[in-house]
């Protein structure tokens, strides 16, 4: 008898997990706090509420659309890899299943943002807090919203000795990125992935035992 919880339902029980908290963060934060608004948990943990248009961890390096249209396309590719990945014969080893599963939820958290937040939702401003809005009346057209991000840990926050060359008395800040729970699932699932399953990634290019049968 097979297991409930087969590759497939795991698969789809992370997506959903990681999307559903990803968005009620995403939204708790945008409704509720100024643009640049930060609450702190620690002195290395903010809760930091910024925008932006770019890729993860707030890189800006190609026009919006493309990245929209990019992080569409990228996630119908992994979507297809993982439910070819899961049909297969020989099961790989759901650790792997995991790691995929983790980049595509991230993946399609944020396109969230950049596909639906700028219709239904208003500007946030250092003066005003964001609220929902009829469907065509937010701050973007379609494709054009900006990612909601939140997590900041500047977890070494100094100056740099007057004595070094260049850089001496300048403020360093160690791990300035500020992300969100996507980005979080994204990364994490991409460095398992390097670090545990890599031999993986070539299964693609090697036929399965089953389709070997069927060609002889």
């Amino acid at each position: 008898m097979k297991k409930f919880l087969t590759q497939g339902r795991l698969a789809t029980l992370i997506v959903v997990v990681v999307l559903i908290t990803d968005q009620l963060i995403k939204i708790a934060v945008k409704t509720n706090m100024y643009l640049h608004e930060h609450i702190r948990i620690a002195d290395w943990f903010y809760i930091y509420f910024t925008e932006n248009n770019g890729m993860a961890f707030g890189l800006e390096i190609f026009a919006k659309i493309f990245l929209t249209l990019f992080r569409i396309v990228a996630v119908i590719l992994i979507t297809w890899y993982l439910a070819r990945t899961v049909r297969q014969s020989e099961k790989v080893k759901n650790g792997y299943i995991v790691c995929l599963s983790l980049i595509l939820a991230g993946a399609v958290g944020n396109i969230i943002d950049c596909v639906f937040y700028g219709e239904v939702f208003s500007a946030s401003t250092h003066t005003q807090i964001a609220s929902w809005v009829p469907m065509g009346q937010g701050y973007a057209d379609w494709l054009h919203g900006k990612v909601v991000d939140m997590f900041y840990f500047p977890i070494i926050d100094t100056y740099w000795p007057d004595w070094m060359p260049f850089v001496g008395g300048e403020h360093f800040i160690f791990f300035s990125p500020i992300f969100n729970f996507a980005d979080a699932s994204i990364s994490c699932g991409i460095i398992a992935l390097l670090i545990f399953y890599s031999h993986y990634l070539n299964m693609g290019t090697k036929s399965s035992p089953a389709e070997n049968n069927e060609k002889k």
